[in-house]
């Protein structure tokens, strides 16, 4: 029988857990896969003694990197750590002695991504990430490898499940924000700082790589424009669902001619669009490409066992790649140079609800602002409102215009004496265009 190939892990919490939970458990679907049995080297922990989930011998557990880094026996590398500095120079460490590298890191994959890779090419080790972006779903690898003969123009997606759930539950249940965010924390859905999550940060990220991947070109995180969804309400989604929309926090990637567009914000989806019933804590992608036309990659975005799932399919196909003598040579440098576009090229719908003086004159002034910016209404609708002086609550959703435009829009609106309040404001995606 060919020699094990012997695994070490950086961490042992949910994930890390996870993975070794499936290596015991599916050996003989491993075997039956890549001819060589798999097993756990050694375990990276902070503390030896804590009581753990999952069976492991103790023998196998280091409080020191350099028995995993520095070990001749061990031959792949999965680093469950999180964090980005210390995870950064362990796994750089681990490429430069010739390990090859599993991760489920999507900040560190956003941030150093690139410098990573080509280490990894430089060792002829094999870097996969599969993990970093939606947990069990294979988009990366869908990306890479499954379209990888068609040209990618859109991208679009939930990618994060924390926010995924709250704006599901506001929706459905009618409650407000923070009430939601509480239940998810209470959950596990949710951090005890949540912030990477509901300002869209996490997202982003996530955004970075697939763009990254799937436009074959190097795509930075503070190229993304992020907007989270904190600032999101129970009437917003009330009107919403009466125009025939749904709210969700999307991850939007497209590529034409050349040019790239890559945000993150709440966006309305019309009812009937596939992300549209995507809820609570799942994920989903939506890809277009030229030649396949669209795909759906859809499932559980994090947990414990989804993501170990993803892990441990990479850890297959490194271990194929040893087998075969390939390690490293499906490493890729982007092919295109970055051209992202300008606000004068982004081009979609939007909502805007506005409360304004029920008053004569109110809406040809309303309406004189967006002809002189040649933006027409979609879709309109006007309420009285009960309060001490006359006022109307206004929702608009506009036809195609540029963020340049609506920008110059939004901006006169502030500034107009009609309008009491702007109360919210949010892009319209209804699919590809």
């Amino acid at each position: 029988m060919e020699r094990s190939v012997v695994v070490g892990i950086l961490g042992l919490g949910t994930v890390g857990s996870g993975v070794i939970q499936i290596v015991n458990d599916h050996q003989q679907e491993l075997m039956h896969q890549v001819g060589r049995p798999i097993s756990i080297g050694k375990v990276l922990v902070k503390d030896k003694e804590k009581p753990r989930t999952v069976l492991i011998d103790k023998e196998k557990l280091t409080e020191e990197p350099a028995d995993i880094l520095h070990n001749p026996d061990i031959d792949v590398v999965i680093e469950v750590m999180g964090g980005v500095q210390e995870a950064r120079d362990y796994i750089l460490q681990a490429l430069k002695n010739k390990k090859h590298v599993v991760t489920a890191n999507k900040d560190l994959m956003a941030l150093y991504g690139a410098e990573l890779l080509k280490v990894a090419a430089d060792n002829s080790c094999d870097l996969f990430f599969e993990a970093s972006v939606a947990g069990g779903i294979p988009i990366i690898r869908g990306l890479t490898e499954g379209l990888a003969s068609d040209r990618i123009t859109q991208m679009m997606g939930i990618v994060n499940g924390t926010t995924n759930y709250i704006l599901t539950k506001m929706d459905q249940e009618g409650r407000d924000y923070a009430e939601v965010l509480k239940e998810a924390q209470e959950l596990g859905f949710a951090e005890s700082d949540p912030t990477s999550d509901v300002e869209g940060l996490d997202a982003a990220r996530k955004m970075a790589i697939l763009a990254t991947l799937g436009f074959s070109t190097d795509v930075a995180l503070e190229d993304v424009v992020v907007r989270g969804i904190t600032t999101v309400t129970t009437e917003d989604m009330e009107y919403c669902r009466q125009l025939g929309y749904v709210l969700k926090l999307i991850g939007l990637a497209k590529r034409q001619e050349g040019r790239i567009e890559i945000t993150v914000q709440p966006m309305l989806l019309p009812d009937n669009h596939p992300l549209a019933s995507v809820d609570n804590e799942y994920n989903a992608v939506y890809v277009y490409g030229e030649a396949i036309g669209e795909t759906m990659f859809y499932g559980p975005g994090a947990g414990s066992l989804p993501t170990a799932t993803a892990i441990v399919s990479d850890l297959i196909t490194v271990v194929k790649n040893l087998v075969l003598g390939v390690n490293g040579r499906s490493i890729s440098t982007p092919l295109f140079a970055k051209e992202l576009k300008s606000d004068e090229e982004v081009e979609a719908k939007y909502f805007l609800r506005l409360h304004v003086k029920d008053e004569t004159g109110t809406f040809k002034a309303l309406t004189s602002l967006f002809a002189q910016e040649d933006v027409s209404f979609e879709k309109l609708l006007q309420w009285p409102l009960e309060e001490e002086q006359p006022a109307a609550e206004v929702v608009i959703i506009t036809h195609t215009t540029s963020r340049a435009v609506y920008e110059r829009i939004y901006n006169a609106l502030e500034n107009m004496d009609v309008v009491i309040d702007i109360k919210s404001t949010y892009r319209v995606e209804g699919g590809h265009q």
